[in-house]
This record gives C-alpha cells, sequence and structure tokens, in this order.
C-alpha cells in the first residue's frame, strides 16, 4: 500500500508541474506518466483518466485572507487585492491559472472550480456575514472574480486596459455589496 500511495503522490506532483507548464489540453497522459517515472496504464488505475487526474491536481487552496481584523466596509477591496496578489503573483499560483482557462471547456475542471469557490469563499463569507444565505452571496461573489479571472487570464487584458486600482475599487466596491447588504 505504501508503494501504491507513493506513486500516486508521484503522478499528482508530475501532473502539477506538467499543467502548469503546458495546461490541460497540451498535456499528455504519456508526458505525465515519464515525469513520474511510471507506466501510463496508472493513470487510469489510481484516477480513471487524465480529467479525474487532473481535478486532484488542481485541489487548491485559494489562501483566502482573515478578514476578523479588516474594517468592514473594505472587506471588498481588500479581496480584489488578494486576488491580484494570489493569482496574478508567484509560479506556485500557474494551476490556479490554468484551472480557471481549462474551466471554460473541461466540465471536470468547472466542477473543481465550482467545488473550491463554493467551499472557500462560502467560508469567508461566513467569518462576515453568518451562515444566512452564504452560499448564494459566495456565488455572487464568484460572478465577479471569476469575470475578472477570466479578463485577466485568458483574454489577458493587462492593466493598460484594465488599471488594477480602478478594478480594485468598482469591483471591491461591488463584492462589498454582495457581502453585507440586505439580498433581495
Amino acid at each position: 500500500m505504501k508503494d501504491a500511495e507513493a506513486t500516486r503522490e508521484r503522478l499528482i506532483a508530475a501532473a502539477r508541474t506538467m499543467f502548469a507548464k503546458r495546461g490541460y489540453e497540451g498535456t499528455t497522459v504519456r508526458e505525465i506518466a515519464g515525469e513520474a517515472r511510471v507506466n501510463p496504464a496508472l493513470i487510469n488505475r489510481y484516477f480513471g483518466g487524465k480529467e479525474k487526474l487532473f481535478a486532484e491536481a488542481v485541489s487548491i487552496s485559494l489562501d483566502l485572507p482573515n478578514l476578523k481584523d479588516v474594517e468592514r466596509g473594505v472587506i471588498g477591496r481588500r479581496l480584489v487585492e488578494h486576488f491580484f496578489t494570489r493569482w496574478e503573483g508567484s509560479k506556485r499560483d500557474d494551476l490556479l491559472r490554468v484551472l480557471v482557462r481549462t474551466a471554460v471547456t473541461n466540465d471536470e475542471a468547472a466542477a473543481r472550480m465550482r467545488t473550491i469557490l463554493f467551499t472557500q469563499v462560502a467560508a469567508m463569507v461566513e467569518q462576515v456575514t453568518g451562515p444566512d444565505r452564504a452560499k448564494e452571496r459566495a456565488g455572487l461573489i464568484a460572478t465577479q472574480i471569476l469575470g475578472l479571472a477570466y479578463a485577466r487570464n485568458v483574454l489577458a487584458l493587462s492593466d493598460r486596459e484594465l488599471a488594477r486600482d480602478t478594478v480594485i475599487v468598482m469591483i471591491g466596491d461591488t463584492i462589498q455589496r454582495y457581502l453585507v447588504e440586505e439580498l433581495p
């Protein structure tokens, strides 16, 4: 069992590396297996195929900030600032960008993105507003964050076309409304 778990972990690590480098569509099962130094058939055995391996490899934490000490009136802006830091920051965030691009055309990636957003964002919303309609508020927030992620990472709108300071204020204020205003 120990060897099987080690092989499984090597496949996940290799998949993360390859998906980050080449994206979902540009990565083959053979390349992942080669990177992990295992037989490609083990991907089907352990994961049931490339899509399920991808879903496992992109189990990502959004590392949302602790909002308990943030002034209530600026939480939305702080979240957008976090978006820029987290999603456009280091190399370690390549998988997050790949997941956003892949979710557009891949059902498994879209499902993984929904799970990440609803689990992590809803928990953050509960910190601010409590459990009442937290998932609905999280869904509203996701529309803004995913729209921004798509614009920046798929359409490649840069600071020239979409100034960061403007985005922080405008989208941040919209997210703020989703967080604290009474829902219809």
